[in-house]
């Protein structure tokens, strides 16, 4: 029986090719190019099955152009704000994401910047790197510790949960804003916020954990920057559209910010160069999911969805249209 034909469209971890092309008949991308536009549908054609990544834009001029032959785009990623999800829909074309698999190294990555951001691990490197530091001293480098603090996280779902579960072992107090409270089992004692705003006023220490949406787009504004407490840390793992980075930056520089630790930004890869000079903005490329295991099981999640699609079952991570 001949195997189904699938484009690889990005170059995934070695152990993910490798079962590409154990299973599938496999249109790689060696080079790792970012097929766009017409290119990534003519990379497509013939094709049964599409895996790519949040960096592979499927708007709906991609959708329509897109070869009858395709039935199914798997995206490696939890966000799919890069594909026009009802417009793959029209073209009878189903789309899945990978949830779940990337909760833990994420959270990791959170509290690495919320303990980088408030220690002033920046500046610190700067000075012994630089060969500036002139040795211990009792006010040198002073930063906010974590324990006795405020944690608000906006967005309380699996990556949120996660982190809170870590900063309660730094003897944080939880507080979030979630669409709808989270039941008791789930909250653990972290106290609902109906609002945003209301969150913002408590959190001497914030993160942020919702999806990019029509809403939460520049959610964090100056107004709202405002409304956090005087010295109060930043950290950023879910979509960068959600910080509006002019009004972020102004505050670092007044102070009325601490610190902030970023590891997603607008326009992607592009960073916004005012946070580079800044000695309290601790910036990483987008390394949250950047584990071996972490990449290998979204790999695994989206080929098992394509498995499940062509053997006749529902996909699990189906977005609907």
């Amino acid at each position: 029986m001949a195997k189904m034909k699938l484009l690889v469209a990005r170059k995934f971890p070695d152990d993910v090719l490798a079962r590409c092309g154990r299973d599938y008949d496999c249109r790689f991308n060696p080079e790792d190019h970012t097929w766009q536009g017409a290119e990534l549908c003519k990379m497509a054609a013939g094709m049964d099955a599409v895996l790519l990544s949040s960096r592979n834009k499927v708007s709906a001029e991609v959708a329509a152009g897109m070869p009858d032959s395709v039935k199914i785009i798997a995206t490696f990623s939890v966000g799919y704000e890069h594909i026009d999800v009802p417009a793959c829909a029209q073209r009878g074309i189903i789309v899945t994401n990978t949830p779940d698999v990337l909760t833990e190294a994420t959270a990791d990555v959170a509290l690495l910047l919320l303990l980088v951001a408030s220690r002033r691990a920046k500046e610190g490197l700067n000075m012994v790197v630089k060969g500036e530091w002139r040795g211990w001293t009792p006010t040198q480098l002073l930063g906010r510790q974590a324990g006795g603090h405020v944690l608000g996280i906006l967005g309380m779902g699996r990556i949120g949960r996660s982190l809170a579960h870590r900063a309660r072992a730094l003897g944080m107090e939880i507080h979030y804003h979630n669409r709808r409270p989270l039941t008791d089992d789930l909250a653990e004692g972290a106290t609902y916020h109906k609002d945003a705003e209301s969150l913002l006023k408590v959190s001497e220490f914030l993160s942020i954990h919702c999806e990019l949406t029509p809403e939460t787009d520049k959610l964090l504004d100056a107004k709202r920057i405002a409304m956090l407490p005087a010295g109060a840390v930043v950290v950023n793992t879910a979509r960068g559209g959600i910080v509006d980075d002019e009004a972020m930056i102004a505050a670092l520089k007044s102070g009325h910010i601490a610190a902030v630790g970023l590891d997603v930004f607008n326009n992607e890869p592009k960073v916004h160069p005012g946070y580079f000079d800044l000695p309290n903005a601790f910036v990483l490329p987008h390394i949250g999911s950047a584990t071996i295991e972490t990449r290998n099981a979204m790999g695994y999640r989206a080929l098992d969805i394509i498995d499940a699609y062509f053997a006749g079952r529902k996909p699990k991570d189906a977005l609907a249209g």
